[in-house]
């Protein structure tokens, strides 16, 4: 865990400084992911070719949008913990849990595929991280927060894989 609680603020909330590094640790590797995935979202917006241009064109559009509001509130809430929000693009490739393949463009069907599996891949680290901010740190607050991102990945995953189909 790189986020020591020495380097917390003090924040009076009822959490302990542990509770709320783990937290704010989760928080971050959460982060780097929404901006991974606000950052491929985008990248297949600008090159996505084909039939289904428009409507791909404008569902990424929509989607990155909310990706980053997600992640808007994700760093908002690592504030609220005492905590920092990692900012830069080294600490987001360093700590996401996605991936990515520079310098290649893929089909938009592909493109479809590769941002559901992402969703998917979040949506099943949001669940683990659910569980342990209600049952292990007693953090209602992040586990609300991040039940609520849950959904929105939950929508957003359903019209890509719905596209596919």
């Amino acid at each position: 865990m790189s986020t020591k609680t020495k380097e917390l603020e003090n924040v009076n909330i009822g959490l302990s400084k542990d509770a709320r590094a783990n937290m704010i640790e989760r928080l971050n590797t959460l982060l780097a992911d929404e901006h991974l995935l606000y950052t491929k979202t985008r990248n297949y917006h600008w090159n996505v070719t084909g039939i289904h241009f428009t409507i791909l064109h404008e569902l990424f559009e929509q989607q990155y949008n909310s990706l980053k509001l997600v992640a808007d509130e994700i760093a908002e809430r690592t504030r609220k913990l005492g905590g920092m929000a990692i900012g830069t693009l080294s600490e987001f490739a360093e700590r996401s849990r996605l991936s990515e393949n520079p310098g290649t463009v893929p089909a938009a069907k592909d493109m479809i595929a590769n941002l559901l599996d992402d969703h998917e891949h979040i949506i099943s680290a949001l669940r683990e991280d659910i569980e342990a901010c209600a049952d292990e740190f007693g953090d209602e607050g992040t586990a609300d927060l991040l039940v609520g991102t849950m959904r929105t990945h939950d929508g957003m995953a359903w019209m890509l894989r719905s596209m596919l189909e």
